[in-house]
């Protein structure tokens, strides 16, 4: 089988390498491609983190031939008696040709003055962490993340997008469960 992510992003490319060892999918062809989200830099809905998702997945499944794509989006979501008034999360969306299966990873709030910068400048997770002085890293997407910054890396951006990863492939595994 041939698997292509939609994404050249070391940390989304792992994360399925690392996940899809557990399951029937072990043995299949990997393979990164740049495409593009089609949403903003910093989604800032869960609706929004979803498209994004889900036109990277078939973005990744029609630019060359596969048999699944995988689209990995992160981004905002309001969420009522948060501090910030958002939380990031990660969304996984999984697309055959036919069908999608979507998974969501766990949630966490960003510090207020990176979701104001965020807000502001219209920028993404990285650059508002990095405009914030809270990092020097103006890639921290593509390492331990935002998360693994704010945890001390006992949770990394790896960790939670294999969650995400996990989470839909409930619906590709189980498949007859899900018509």
């Amino acid at each position: 089988m041939i698997i292509c992510v939609g994404s050249k992003n070391p940390v989304k490319v792992s994360a399925v390498k690392e996940v899809i060892g557990d399951y029937f999918l072990r043995d299949s062809a990997l393979y990164g491609v740049e495409v593009d989200s089609g949403v903003s830099k910093e989604p800032m809905s869960l609706e929004e983190t979803v498209n994004g998702a889900a036109n990277r997945a078939r973005k990744a499944f029609e630019m060359q031939y596969c048999d699944y794509g995988f689209g990995i989006e992160s981004g905002l979501m309001p969420v009522p008696m948060s501090r910030s008034g958002y939380v990031d999360i990660c969304a996984c969306m999984i697309f055959d040709g036919f069908r999608t299966s979507l998974g969501l990873s766990c949630a966490f709030e960003f510090p207020q003055l990176v979701i104001d910068i965020i807000k502001k400048d219209k920028v993404d997770a990285n650059e508002a962490f990095f405009r914030s002085g809270l990092t020097d890293d103006k890639e921290l997407g593509y390492g331990s993340g935002a998360i693994g910054l704010l945890t001390n890396g006992r949770v990394t951006r790896i960790d939670y997008t294999k969650q995400a990863i996990q989470m839909a492939l409930i619906q590709v595994e189980k498949r007859a469960l899900y018509l």
